[in-house]
């Protein structure tokens, strides 16, 4: 099952409810958050009241990817505003098992996510707990970076992983996603594409976020 989830860090957000319209009308099958302190990444974006905003426009899935130091303060936050998916980082928890069986507890999916210079061994021991994995493609915190090569061969040997334990986890991919490498990564076994300047930058993003899906 492949998936488009425009991030909407990219957004107008001066139009926001537009273009939550126009992922609305899409192909797309979740939208993608993306949350920043200024501390765990270089960059602050937006929390709480933008997600609970966005979940009343629309009833796509709302992917919301953590990128704050002690995440674990803000779940019960997050699923009161809305989110259906919970990522955080590896990197930026201590206690990864509780973590994340704290959010299967609220109710929703719970995912780690890995920056680039994390490999996917980490993931051993908590990988059959998880609904899925997030690869950054690029360093976390801003967008319109350049994609990192590597990540092909972290997505394969992720999916071995995934395989050898028998369960249904999906492999989500967030960073410099775009129409020339998208069909790469759904080979390499990606079943989630985050897509933000490409979409968004784009003269006409509904037929870029089909022609995305398309490369699946």
């Amino acid at each position: 099952m492949a998936i488009i989830a425009p991030s909407v860090l990219s957004a107008d957000f001066l139009h926001l409810g537009n273009d939550i319209e126009m992922i609305n009308s899409s192909q797309a099958g979740w939208i993608h958050i993306d949350v920043m302190d200024g501390v765990f990444v270089p960059n602050i974006s937006y929390g709480i009241p933008v997600v609970k905003a966005i979940r009343k426009a629309t009833t796509k899935t709302l992917d919301v990817h953590l990128m704050i130091v002690q995440p674990e303060r803000y779940f019960e936050a997050f699923r009161n505003a809305g989110a259906d998916i919970i990522t955080f980082h590896h990197e930026a928890s201590v206690h990864l098992h509780r973590s994340v069986a704290m959010v299967h507890e609220l109710g929703m999916k719970a995912g780690v996510v890995l920056n680039p210079h994390t490999p996917v061994d980490v993931l051993s021991e908590i990988l059959p707990e998880l609904d899925l994995v997030l690869i950054m493609s690029v360093n976390p915190g801003f967008g319109g970076q350049k994609f990192i090569e590597n990540t092909y061969r972290k997505i394969s040997a992720l999916k071995q992983m995934i395989l050898a334990t028998g369960k249904n986890i999906l492999i989500e991919v967030d960073g410099g996603v775009d129409l020339t490498n998208a069909g790469k990564l759904f080979k390499a076994g990606a079943d989630v594409l985050v897509a933000g300047n490409t979409v968004f930058s784009s003269a006409d993003p509904e037929n870029t976020i089909a022609k995305l899906l398309a490369l699946a």
